[in-house]
């Protein structure tokens, strides 16, 4: 019989086998998150779920040996409540999944979430070789960055994709839009948001919107408002940032002082090698004035006023894509391109959860990986 203590260290093992892995640590703060979001009994359930979504009769059946059908419906229910899986219906069938770490079951406690809950993420976060491991080493990104709709050059073709505006018209909705669990956690240590003083900045569509307003930590909105809601994340200075998918369920307004995402970009001394963009930056000499507003706007420290006669210059293996620099600048000097080698994402979560399991690497690709970026922080 598996102990209690056990099947927290079972459960870790089998949710770091998952698309966006769930790593060991040394100092235990992985076993403790497990067992602020999970019962013993529900860390047993939960191996029976993968990043698949799959009905509750189907689950059911998987836990017959464990648990009564109505045990394992009522800990599904109890799980989801607690932001511990994810929920959707098809064909009016529930359906359930593990939740990646992030985004997912951090972001699942908007609601309140603990100190003691916010302080095991931080110790979780904040190691390289923790969750950071897995991080840099999923490939394709988990997310990725479009740039805000006044920095792209009207001459150039943008795919859907890429242009905020058109993933927001070709949802069917609902909409919804909630607070950044990154900006509550900063402000409950007292370190506020240097960019906006908003919360209510992280939006979902469709069948994600659907499970958090199940969850009621949202609040409804109509389409008209969620552009509008955009168009003050682009003045405010957020980067943009929404699933890696072709018509993503979620896009998340990231700031470099809170958000967890982008800390691991400003870390990383090449970004562009593990995020994906398709435009870059670049600054035309004759026409900057020095002032350093680029400078200021960009999140990820990749523009600095070091070219010949001081100005501004773009380190583009920093440069993700954002078009922050854009539309501020005093003198037209900054304008975005686009690369040379287009990528496009997967068609939808699950096609690029799959794809993230086709090229995962082991615990021993993912060191080798974090030597390569140590390697480069020495450069």
């Amino acid at each position: 019989m598996t102990s209690d203590e056990s099947i927290y260290r079972i459960l870790q093992q089998h949710l770091d086998e998952q698309a966006i892995g769930f790593p060991s640590t040394w100092s235990g703060a992985d076993i403790r998150l497990l067992k602020r979001l999970f019962t013993p009994d529900e860390a047993k359930l939960a191996l029976h779920l993968t990043y698949k979504p799959s009905p509750t009769e189907q689950i059911m059946e998987r836990a017959a040996a464990d648990f009564f059908s109505a045990q394992t419906a009522s800990l599904l229910d109890s799980m989801f409540t607690k932001g511990a899986i994810g929920w959707k219906e098809k064909n009016g069938i529930s359906h359930w999944y593990v939740l990646p770490l992030v985004v997912g079951m951090y972001e699942c406690q908007d609601g309140n979430p603990s100190p003691e809950f916010l302080a095991d993420a931080d110790a979780y976060f904040s190691k390289v070789l923790s969750f950071g491991r897995s991080f840099v080493s999923v490939k394709p990104s988990q997310m990725r960055t479009i740039p805000i709709n006044k920095s792209i050059p009207v001459e150039h073709h943008v795919a859907t994709y890429d242009q905020v505006r058109s993933i927001v018209q070709n949802s069917p909705g609902p909409f919804v839009v909630l607070p950044c669990i990154c900006r509550r956690s900063e402000a409950m240590k007292g370190r506020p948001c240097k960019k906006t003083s908003r919360e209510e900045t992280c939006l979902a569509f469709g069948d994600m919107a659907k499970m958090v307003l199940r969850r009621k930590h949202c609040r409804e909105v109509t389409r008209d408002e969620v552009l509008a809601i955009i168009q003050r994340n682009e003045e405010d200075g957020l980067v943009l940032q929404p699933a890696n998918t072709r018509q993503p369920e979620f896009i998340c307004s990231c700031c470099g002082c809170c958000c967890g995402m982008l800390s691991y970009q400003k870390f990383l001394p090449h970004p562009v090698d593990f995020w994906s963009s398709n435009y870059q930056a670049e600054v035309s000499s004759a026409a900057c004035v020095h002032c350093g507003t680029c400078v200021s706007r960009c999140q990820v420290n990749a523009i600095t006023l070091t070219g010949p006669s001081g100005e501004a210059q773009v380190n583009l293996s920093r440069c993700i894509g954002c078009g922050l620099c854009v539309p501020t600048c005093p003198s037209k000097a900054v304008r975005l391109n686009k690369k040379a080698s287009e990528t496009a994402p997967p068609k939808d979560e699950e096609a690029l959860n799959d794809e993230i399991i086709a090229n995962k690497k082991g615990t021993i690709g993912q060191l080798t990986m974090v030597l390569k970026v140590a390697l480069k922080m020495k450069q």
